[in-house]
């Protein structure tokens, strides 16, 4: 079953055309990474998935809804990890997961499971806006995870987190997918792409380029570094 669907997505700012004729299908439970240089639409096409934006032409379906028209239905379903977000500044971390928590109405949320899991502890009762930009990225991803949603739009989750704590979220989104989870996931960290994406679509100025198994791409003795080369340059 497919949890992601869009067709002829594009979107245009004033004169500047960010996305042209997107087409997709993600299907449930597939780590599916989104890939491209700075500027070539990557963000866009997760705001306009997520419900953030409106495309200017073409539609989406995330989880069988109209996105446009079941914004905060689709919402509901989703977890999703922005790009250079911070949580509520005036929050302790503890206070945005039961935050969310209550948001979600989850009965009985793993509030001190993430909380040991990104070593939340030493922040005890300080609010965000204190914390380092490392600090802010972990109570963003334990936000997202405490959700227990069955679909996760993250856009550079890995930014700002230390070697050990990008190793624990690697492994926890590959037993998430395993698990019966889907997993969009914009990048510019091929190395990362590489190592937890089943499919991959590389774009370059708002144009899918390629879309690619990984399997097949190891079977031509390439990686995603070789094939993102080949495009883009």
């Amino acid at each position: 079953m497919s949890v992601i669907k869009c067709s002829e997505l594009s979107k245009t700012y004033d004169d500047v055309l960010a996305l042209e004729n997107v087409n997709l299908t993600i299907e449930r439970g597939e780590f599916f990474g989104l890939l491209g240089p700075n500027g070539a639409g990557k963000t866009t096409l997760l705001k306009i998935l997520t419900g953030q934006i409106r495309a200017t032409k073409g539609y989406a379906e995330i989880l069988g809804m109209n996105i446009e028209d079941n914004v905060m239905e689709v919402k509901k379903k989703i977890a999703i990890i922005p790009e250079q977000e911070s949580p509520p500044s005036f929050l302790t971390p503890r206070e945005v997961l039961e935050m969310v928590a209550s948001i979600r109405k989850i009965d009985e949320p793993k509030t001190e499971y993430w909380i040991d899991f990104f070593d939340l502890q030493p922040m005890e009762g300080r609010v965000c806006r204190n914390l380092s930009r490392g600090q802010k990225q972990k109570v963003m991803l334990a936000a997202a995870f405490i959700s227990e949603t069955e679909l996760m739009f993250l856009d550079e989750p890995f930014i700002n987190l230390d070697p050990i704590v990008q190793t624990k979220v690697r492994d926890w989104l590959v037993g998430y997918v395993k698990g019966g989870g889907t997993v969009f996931l914009n990048t510019h960290l091929l190395e990362n792409a590489q190592r937890l994406c089943d499919r991959a679509a590389i774009i370059h100025e708002g144009n899918i380029q390629s879309v690619i198994k990984l399997k097949d791409l190891d079977k031509q003795n390439m990686n995603l570094e070789q094939l993102f080369h080949e495009i883009i340059l």
